[in-house]
Order: structure tokens, then sequence, then C-alpha cells
């Protein structure tokens, strides 16, 4: 028997992990990795895969287990929740793509049908890379970051829809006899089939099968539920990768759509890996090197439209200039759910060949030059915006309405501005206006400085990274400045451009890692709170206050930490040098000690000062819990009873006496001798 397959599938993953770790060092994303892998085992590179048939079907389980993991994390709640910058600015931004690329292929002599299909590749990004980007870079919860994320979710949302309207751009809507209307007759059974499931008939059965704690039964029957509903779709001449989102929609609805995601995961991981091989092996490596020029033009020019429909669409949703140039060239790649659309597409015969080629060596091409884009993305802003002081290019189309500071306002001085309205905003601000402390928020989400203004809130719309912003709330006059945003970039030249115009302003400035400290601290930062450090030191105080460290040494603690720059939390363990407070050395030959009375015990309904502990064994009792309740420092009339618990203090001779009293003639009782 052949192990054709197997072999296969270990040059894949052998070659893929030499690929992916010299793509690692680049900081390229791992899918180009798998790409390249394919491009050179394929037939057009060293030809070593033989099992091509074999490879593409177990690609075809990648889109399936793709789409079932979209449709969990959506849930029918979300989509009809879905955000603004999610619906208008994702539905914009698709529409608009599709619409110049269908006119530029319409130009260039294409059919209508694969005109707009054209455009629906063209307008998706890819959502793997570009998150992955701004979570390493620590901006996902930057302006841009946020709408990036609003887009990518309406494209993950959208790519169903594309491939249902695939077959019948090329004139096949389904393989039925009745034509449209069964087509649309079998659409609308399946969703009604979906809302029963999600509703009565999925949580139904997934609690029976958890019910069993069976883990293998559990996530057996959650791939089984993703392929089944494939298959059905399938067979009522909707497309697998339909199937696989609704099944996903489905369990999304129970409570163990997070088991569920979490099992199908590394499924869902190495499935999808064939897939993009499989991409690659279809690149053709003569093909790429004899049209090189015009590939990399048409890359380019890609990158370019898709980078300004994008900037156009996020400006339109009124954020500032600078916001919205970084979110289109961070989304001017074309993505991997192109990949998946474009293989329906080449079946139904919409693109040829030639055509096809043409999409996959442009589509790697921009998602290669991603990484260098979205790095060059803030110096292009910044060296755009030099060159001009248009007020409602610089802050947005809002800016004129937005910005308008009342008349009491105008005249303000000696005040705080504060910088973003996101919790740290809010935080300040209600303190501030608790203290009545004079301030000014300056915000860059038209949406949340309409709606504050609303409420009576002090807030300008703006990019506080321009003078004319930071002027605008009299930054001249004003004694603290407060930076609580996410986007370290835009921190820092705020807190450049504030210094320069009020060199006696007190900046604090928030940030999310350690290193950012001295760089800010350099521009005139004049104190840098870490976000991820005062973390740990909250855990630290919690921790030490548990162990009962006097409050009087925690405090020395935090001063120290903070004094220092939090080097004792760069340090290791074996670095850091022991608080000067520890209960064995302050506190020699004494213990702590708790037991139970139990039932039967000769002290039962007896008084403190009946006892007389302290006299009689030298022992303390430091707290009795009864029950729920705790009784902290029992007084001399409080009667000891069955099942309470005794937390006492002293030396251990003295604890195991007053032990064996406490247990006078009742049978032995349970302790638990151990330092609290």
């Amino acid at each position: 028997m052949e192990l054709t397959l197997l072999t296969d599938i270990g040059i894949i993953f052998g070659l893929s992990i030499i690929i992916l770790l010299v793509f690692h060092r680049l900081r390229l994303s791992p899918v180009l990795g798998f790409l390249v892998t394919g491009i050179l085992a394929g037939p057009h590179g060293l030809g070593i895969i033989t099992g091509i048939e074999e490879v593409e079907a177990l690609a075809e389980i990648g889109i399936i287990f793709l789409l079932f993991t979209i449709g969990i994390e959506m849930s029918i709640k979300d989509l009809w929740d879905i955000k603004r910058a999610v619906l208008l600015g994702g539905g914009l931004q698709v529409v608009i793509t599709t619409a110049l690329v269908y006119y530029i292929c319409r130009y260039l002599e294409l059919s209508p049908g694969t005109s707009l299909f054209m455009g629906f590749l063209v307008s998706l990004s890819s959502t793997a890379i570009v998150l992955k980007l701004l979570q390493e870079k620590g901006e996902m919860y930057t302006p841009y970051g946020k709408t990036s994320l609003g887009i990518l979710i309406f494209q993950d949302i959208i790519i169903v829809p594309m491939i249902l309207l695939t077959p019948i751009l090329a004139g096949v809507p389904g393989d039925s006899e009745g034509g449209a209307a069964a087509f649309l007759l079998k659409g609308l059974g399946i969703i009604v089939l979906v809302v029963i499931s999600a509703r009565w008939i999925m949580p139904a059965l997934l609690f029976q099968i958890v019910k069993t704690r069976n883990k293998e039964l559990f996530l057996v029957s959650i791939i089984f539920i993703a392929l089944a509903t494939a298959w059905l779709t399938s067979n009522a001449g909707l497309s697998l990768a339909l199937g696989a989102f609704l099944a996903g929609l489905i369990i999304s609805e129970s409570e163990y759509s997070h088991q569920a995601i979490g099992n199908i995961m590394p499924f869902k991981d190495i499935f999808m890996s064939f897939f993009f091989v499989s991409i690659g092996m279809l690149l053709d490596i003569n093909f790429f090197t004899s049209n090189f020029a015009l590939l990399f033009a048409l890359a380019g020019f890609v990158t370019i439209l898709k980078s300004l429909t994008v900037g156009a669409v996020t400006f339109l949703l009124g954020y500032p200039f600078r916001t919205s140039l970084i979110t289109g060239m961070g989304l001017s790649q074309v993505g991997e759910f192109s990949f998946v659309l474009a293989g329906f597409g080449i079946g139904v015969g919409l693109i040829n060949g030639e055509l096809y080629q043409i999409f996959l060596a442009v589509s790697i091409l921009t998602m290669a030059a991603t990484p260098f884009v979205i790095t060059s993305s803030h110096n292009v802003a910044d060296n755009i915006l030099k060159r001009t002081s248009n007020r409602i290019l610089v802050n947005g189309i809002y800016s004129k309405s937005l910005t308008q500071v009342p008349e009491e306002e105008e005249k303000i001085s000696d005040h705080m501005i504060v910088i973003g309205y996101g919790f740290n905003g809010k935080t300040v601000s209600n303190a501030a206006r608790t203290a009545g402390i004079p301030y000014m928020v300056i915000e860059t989400n038209p949406e949340t400085v309409r709606r504050e203004k609303k409420r009576g809130e002090k807030i300008l719309y703006g990019d506080a990274t321009h003078e004319v912003v930071l002027e605008s709330a009299n930054i001249s006059s004003a004694r603290i400045l407060v930076v609580g945003i996410s986007d370290y970039i835009a921190t820092r030249k705020i807190v450049e451009v504030a210094k320069r115009i009020n060199p006696d302003i007190y900046i604090l400035a928030r940030t999310r890692y350690l290193k950012e400290m001295k760089e800010l601290q350099k521009m005139g930062a004049d104190e840098v709170i870490p976000e991820e450090y005062e973390t740990s030191v909250e855990i630290f105080v919690r921790l030490l206050k548990k162990y009962l460290v006097p409050e009087d040494e925690i405090d020395r603690f935090t001063r120290e930490l903070r004094a220092n720059g939090y080097c004792m939390l760069r340090k290791s363990s074996l670095e850091v040098k022991e608080s000067s407070f520890n209960l064995e050395n302050e506190l020699p030959g004494v213990e702590f000690f708790s037991c139970r009375l139990e039932d039967g015990c000769s002290v039962h309904g007896n008084t403190l000062k009946d006892l007389d502990l302290r006299n009689r064994f030298g022992v303390t009792l430091l707290a009795i819990r009864r029950g729920e309740e705790i009784i902290p420092n029992p007084t001399a009339d409080t009667q000891l009873l069955s099942n309470d618990m005794c937390i006492l203090l002293g030396k251990p001779d003295k604890l195991h006496k007053l032990r064996k009293f406490f247990e006078g003639s009742a049978e032995a009782m349970t302790t638990d001798d151990h330092c609290e």
C-alpha cells in the first residue's frame, strides 16, 4: 500500500517548520510561510508533492472549519448588535472598493460578472495578518486599531453572501431545476432551520452530550455538526462554506460555544495550513518571473487603491486624517478569505487560469508588504500633516461642529487637560469633577464626543498630536496634562508638542509597556505610569496583606518600587532582596494555628472569660469563623460553640496543650496546623 498522502503531509510539515522559523525571525506572517511552502513544494516549484488532489481535499476541510469558527465567534445576537463602525465603515469600504475595481475591470474589457467578482476579491483584507500585527505592536485598542477591527469583522461576515452570489454571477444559481426561485426558497428554509436549531434543538442536544462528561464525545459531536451541516447545504445546492458558517452560528447561541471553539481551533489551524499550502502550490513560478514588473505594479496599485478607499471611509466616519490614513494603509492588502472566494470563482468559471495566476501573485505580494506598510504608515501620515494646516483635514469632517468651545470655557485657565475618553479618561474626569478641578477632555471618536457633549461633559473633538487641537483647550494656561490613550506613538507626539507649547505644564502619561518610560520622560513627561507594572504592584500589595505584612511596610515597598523605575519587577526572584518583614524572623517560635471544635467538645457554650486561654495556656484567640460569619478579635463574653473554627497564635507546645484541652472527652478532631 502506498503511503503517498502520509509522505506529502510529512514533507509539508517538515518544510513548513523551516520556513516558519525563518519568517518568524523576519517578523512575517505564518500565512505567507505556508504560501511559500506550497510554492516550493508544488508542481511549479521543486515538485516534491505528488498527492495534489489529496492536499486540496484537506484544504476543503480547512475552509469548513474556518467558516465554522467564524460562525461561532459571531453569534446571532452580535449580528443584530453590530456597531456603527462595523456596519457603516465595513459596508462602505466593501461597496466602494468593489465598485472601483468593477469599473477598472470593465474598462479592461472583462465581463460584468468577472469584473464584479474581482471587486469582491480585492475588497477583502487579511484579518489574520492585520490583527496579529496590531496585537504585537500593542495597538489593538487605539482608534485605528478599533476601526480596523470593525471593518475586518464586516468583511468576515460579507464573505458568506459573496460565496452565495458567486455561482449566480457565473450564471449557475444552483443545481436545482427551479432556478432562482428554488434557490431563494432553499435559502429561506436554511435560515428557518438555523433559527429553530439555535433556539431549541442544539442547546438541548449539547446539554445531553455534556451531561456525559465525556470530552471525546463532545469533540466528535462538534466536528460532526460542522461537517454534517456543510454536507446538508451542499446537497441543497448551496456551498459547503455556508453550511459550516451556519453550523457555527447555531452553536454560538448555546452556553457551550466557548468550549466548542476551544476544541475546534487546533483542527482549524492544521487544516487551514493545508489550505494555504494548496494555494501556494497553484502559483506558477515561471508566470511570476516572466511577468515580474507587471505583477509588482499591480500589487502597488492595489495597495494604494485600498489605502485610499479605507482611509476615505474612515475619514467619512469622522476620524482625524492621521487615524484614517493609518487605518487605510493597515488594510491595504488582499486577504486570506479572497483565496477561499477565488477557489469558488475558478470552480464555476468566473475567472480563467491566467487571471487566477495574476490574482495569486498580487495577493501574496500585498500580504508580504503588509508589515512594512503598517510600520511606515505613522511616518507617512506625519509627513503629510506637516504640509497642511487645514483644520477639517487634520481633525476630520466633524471638527467644526464638535470643537466649538462654550464661552464660559474659552477663558479657562489653571486647568487639567485629559487626552482620551476611554476608561482612564472617564475615571480622571469624574475625579476632577468631584474635586472641583477645572478640566477639558480631547477625544478622537466623533460619536463619543457627540454623546458626551449632550450629557454636559466638557469634551472637544480632535487629534491631540496637533498644536491647533491642544491650543483649542487652552494648553498654554493649563496646569496638568493627562495622556490616557493606548497609542504609544501618539502619546509621544502629544507629550512633545504639549511641552513645546507650555514648558511648565505637568504631564502624566499612561503607557502599556515599561520600555516606553524612558522615551516619554526624555520628551518631557513628568510622570509615566506603565499599565502592566501597576497591575503587578496591585497584585503584590494584596498578596502582602494576605501574609499580614504591616501597612507601613507595604507603603514603603510600593514607594521604593515606583521610585526606582520598577527595577524589582524586571529582576528574577533570586535577585530581589527579601522584604524586611518576615513572620519567622520577627516572631521567632510563634505559630498560627487553626482548629475546629467538633460536636461534643468540652468547651461548648463557655465564654472566653470562663476559659481564660491567655493566662492558662499562653495562647491568644485572634478570630472565630462561625459558618459564613467571621468574628475578629472576640470579646471576653464571646461563647465558643461546636463547629467554630478558631484562629490562634502561640508557641507550638502551648498550642498542642490547648488542642488536647479542646478535645476533652470527644473524639479526635480534625486540625489544620499551618501558618496563614
